[in-house]
């Protein structure tokens, strides 16, 4: 069942890359005593995670901080090593939290978990987006159609801050 607004986000160890190399951040690392917007992207690289989703969040990424949010993170099942060079590539280190679900152990527990094997890219995550507010959902987005991103887009989530 996918996680709703008003539950606390499950426990889970993500890893992102720094410049002294992969360092792992717990849920409580993230998201607690802060106000963090997390969207979730089927894949790093792929057409519609870097051409629609990712770059609205980098446009708006002063606006979302001016309403009282503490940091803006994107997650996928993707390794560490993928997800910095996505960050890397579009620009976006030191503006969002590139954080790899490498197992989806956090994507299955909140219910996000999608199965594309079918297009050969196995266990992903749903897109969506969500306010999170000291480890519990505020609001939550997940997009109804694949390969758009829209209802989880930085747009939307602007409306409900």
């Amino acid at each position: 069942m996918t996680i709703s607004v008003g539950e606390k986000l499950p426990e889970a160890t993500f890893k992102t890359m720094t410049e002294d190399g992969a360092k792992s951040l717990t849920t409580a690392d993230i998201f607690a005593g802060k106000k963090v917007v997390l969207f979730g992207v089927p894949g790093a690289f792929t057409p519609t995670c870097s051409n629609n989703h990712l770059p609205g969040y980098l446009e708006n990424h002063d606006a979302i901080l001016a309403r009282g949010v503490d940091a803006i993170a994107v997650v996928a099942v993707n390794d560490h090593h993928v997800m910095g060079a996505w960050a890397r590539f579009t620009g976006g280190e030191g503006k969002i939290v590139y954080l790899a679900d490498g197992n989806g152990q956090f994507t299955k527990a909140a219910g996000l978990d999608a199965d594309m094997s079918g297009g050969g890219m196995g266990l992903r995550s749903k897109r969506f987006s969500m306010i999170v507010d000291d480890g519990r959902v505020t609001a939550i987005n997940v997009e109804g159609s694949p390969g758009q991103a829209v209802e989880s887009g930085a747009s939307r989530i602007l409306e409900q801050l």
